[in-house]
């Protein structure tokens, strides 16, 4: 059985951890909440693993929308333990099982959304991992796309797979990428789900119950594996496609991928200040302060899977403070 988080260790963990009265945002990342644990993405938490997290997050810290946050951990007014909860993709299930829970518990939450897989759209890194999933025989052989001959015998090999295989083309130029994972996809025995994304009612519903948009490009592209146009092109389209779908502001963005220096350059983060947006978030570990870049905010997972752990986890992460090279 779960060991329940005490509320008071979350009262006196600022003046144990010696971060009291210093402004300290964490800003959690999530992808999918799924119906029931999946083999093939165990990383993703089930609705029920969301509702208690979502239910400690309440009770024990601070949750904020993530724009509001980022203005006061400029202006120095950030509560003890503000944390912002965001997702990246736009997943049916953020809409389907997520977003009941942030509206069960008053969490409030952005979701990140790469316009151009709504409405039936596959992602990638989705069409390998059902592509993985469904291959019958021992060895998936994908030599003759200029790959690799892969294991995937037991749940094990099929997970290594699948990090191989997205190793090997995400940082491809997103037109090749497309093509070689239709091809992928078109190879395996039965039809791929086309239902994993949210279609614009669900962007529209996820609005409608609290939960702010945010703009994550159009085919979610490495920044740094295209021209600077194609990225200028990306950034914005994906902003203008939400505003319209959304009639009002889009005002958050989030790097695809997200690790600064190696996904997205300083190139990057100044288109996204000229397309408008006022913060963007990356994938690098820590939590923001008062001398963040609030267009390359950090970010991290949580993964335990018992309530102590996890609310032990998000207190010790306030110790670690943003490092970014240049941030201001």
């Amino acid at each position: 059985m779960n060991r329940p988080f005490p509320g008071a260790l979350a009262r006196l963990a600022p003046l144990l951890l010696n971060t009291a009265g210093k402004q300290r945002l964490s800003i959690l990342i999530y992808h999918r909440v799924v119906a029931a644990p999946d083999p093939m993405r165990p990383g993703e938490p089930t609705a029920g693993e969301f509702d208690w997290q979502m239910r400690l997050l309440r009770e024990h810290f601070h949750p904020l929308p993530l724009l509001e946050a980022a203005q006061r951990l400029h202006s120095g007014d950030l509560p003890e333990r503000a944390v912002c909860v965001t997702f990246d993709d736009g997943y049916a299930d953020n809409e389907q099982y997520a977003m009941p829970v942030l509206r069960r518990h008053g969490v409030p939450a952005t979701v990140f959304v790469s316009t151009g897989f709504l409405n039936g759209g596959r992602m990638f890194n989705d069409t390998v991992i059902e592509t993985v999933r469904a291959c019958a025989d021992e060895i998936l052989d994908l030599r003759g796309e200029g790959l690799d001959a892969y294991a995937v015998g037991t749940p094990e090999q099929r997970l290594r797979a699948v990090e191989r295989l997205l190793a090997d083309i995400k940082r491809r130029e997103p037109g090749e990428r497309s093509a070689l994972v239709e091809r992928l996809g078109g190879a395996a025995p039965a039809p791929l789900p086309d239902d994993l994304m949210m279609t614009d009612e669900q962007v529209r519903n996820l609005l409608r119950n609290g939960v702010d948009v945010g703009a994550h490009t159009v085919h979610h592209p490495i920044l740094t594996s295209v021209t600077d146009d194609v990225a200028r092109e990306e950034i914005a389209a994906s902003k203008a496609c939400l505003e319209d779908l959304l009639q009002g502001e889009v005002g958050a963005f989030a790097y695809p991928n997200g690790k600064p220096g190696e996904d997205y350059a300083a190139r990057h983060r100044d288109m996204v200040v000229a397309a408008g947006f006022r913060a963007a978030v990356s994938t690098h570990w820590g939590v923001g302060t008062r001398d963040s870049d609030c267009f390359q905010l950090p970010r991290f997972t949580p993964w335990d899977r018992s309530p102590l752990r996890f609310g032990l986890r998000l207190l010790y992460n306030y110790r670690n403070p943003d490092s970014l090279p240049g941030a201001a």
